[in-house]
């Protein structure tokens, strides 16, 4: 898995004023868990643009001044209700022989039949996939192959397990389907009822001849 590097800081003071001051500065409190005791410190906001801001699962090495690093996931961040500014960021410390969980996108690869063939609409309904694995093992992103699917089929999380990573979901989570698509079932709706009319006509015929036949021998029947 691709990493992103955040250039930090040690954070001396933790109370609200030094908070303040730093997102003042254009800088985001950050705290790291998972290696005894929490670590703060703090880091440019731009720095965290291709993390936050992207579909795709990254981890992290936090740099800090002097040239220490430590590899680290992205556990959780807060946001400003109103301005979407960043406002703090949990991260969680990454150990080789340590498993972690952790959301990665799913990648459709691969043409439906169901689409190509019979009209139908691809349906995604996980976009991310919650995962756990050694660090080394996480992958990218998860492929989901949709080229066996037909119209009312669905792809399953039990189709994608594998032996690097367990999926942390049901077996029977649906991460993709091939549904019948609003538009073919408006024109299966018109076919019915042009039908329904075309049915309706052709059994008005004959009684309508018949009407028009007794009309006519009574007009031509001789007067006494």
């Amino acid at each position: 898995m691709k990493s992103i590097t955040i250039k930090a800081s040690k954070r001396e003071s933790v109370g609200k004023v030094s908070t303040k001051a730093l997102r003042n500065a254009g800088r985001v409190p950050c705290v790291l868990y998972g290696g005894g005791e929490p670590l703060h410190f703090s880091a440019p906001e731009l720095d965290f643009s291709k993390l936050v801001y992207t579909p795709n699962a990254h981890t992290v090495v936090i740099e800090f001044e002097g040239g220490n690093k430590l590899n680290a996931i992205l556990q959780d961040i807060q946001f400003h209700p109103l301005s979407d500014k960043i406002l703090h960021v949990d991260f969680y410390s990454l150990s080789e022989d340590k498993e972690i969980s952790m959301n990665i996108p799913v990648k459709i690869e691969g043409a439906a039949p169901g689409v190509l063939n019979s009209g139908g609409v691809l349906r995604l309904n996980k976009r991310k996939l919650r995962v756990r694995a050694l660090p080394k093992d996480l992958p990218d992103y998860i492929i989901a192959n949709i080229s066996k699917l037909k119209l009312g089929h669905k792809l399953y999380t039990s189709e994608l397990q594998t032996n690097s990573y367990t999926i942390l979901h049901p077996d029977n989570t649906v991460v993709c389907q091939v549904r019948t698509s609003r538009a073919s079932v408006k024109d299966t709706d018109l076919d019915e009822d042009d039908e329904a009319t075309t049915d309706e006509a052709t059994a008005g015929a004959p009684a309508d001849a018949a009407a028009e036949s007794a009309s006519e021998s009574q007009a031509e029947a001789p007067q006494e």
